[in-house]
């Protein structure tokens, strides 16, 4: 089975009233059109996720993220693939997260976190991102 080795941003936010939020992109094309994610990309040869994650906003959402640590890696088997996704938590450093690529955002918070249809491996990082947005 081929493997997909790609890192996600876990762009997390405060709001005016101290509520944590975190960014969330819905697939506009391909199989998995219209389940959400967190925004990101395949990682290049020689690329450091780090790196990558960086890259893949830029290009994405127009927008310069630092990294600032990883949330964890998922394991995930699709029908037609294997999926390593590093999960990068994000601070913006400038930019206004233009939708170049997806077709709908949101911000999300703990308590709505559940609220949109996750792909799968996205999914399975939730517990860790609710644990930094409380």
């Amino acid at each position: 089975m081929k493997t997909i080795n790609v890192v996600a941003a876990v762009i997390i936010r405060t709001t005016s009233d101290g509520t944590k939020e975190v960014f969330a992109t819905q697939r506009g094309y391909g199989e998995y059109k219209d389940w959400w994610e967190f925004p990101g990309g395949k990682i290049e040869a020689g690329e450091s996720p780090e790196v990558c994650i960086t890259r893949e906003i830029k290009e994405e959402l127009a927008t310069e993220v630092k990294a600032e640590k990883v949330l964890g890696t998922i394991e995930y088997d699709y029908p037609a693939f294997h999926l390593t996704m590093h999960c990068i938590l994000c601070s913006i450093v400038s930019g206004k997260l233009e939708l170049l690529e997806h077709e709908n955002a949101r911000w999300l918070t703990k308590e709505s976190l559940k609220s949109v249809n996750w792909l799968p491996a996205d999914e399975l990082i939730l517990d860790n991102v609710r644990s930094s947005i409380n």
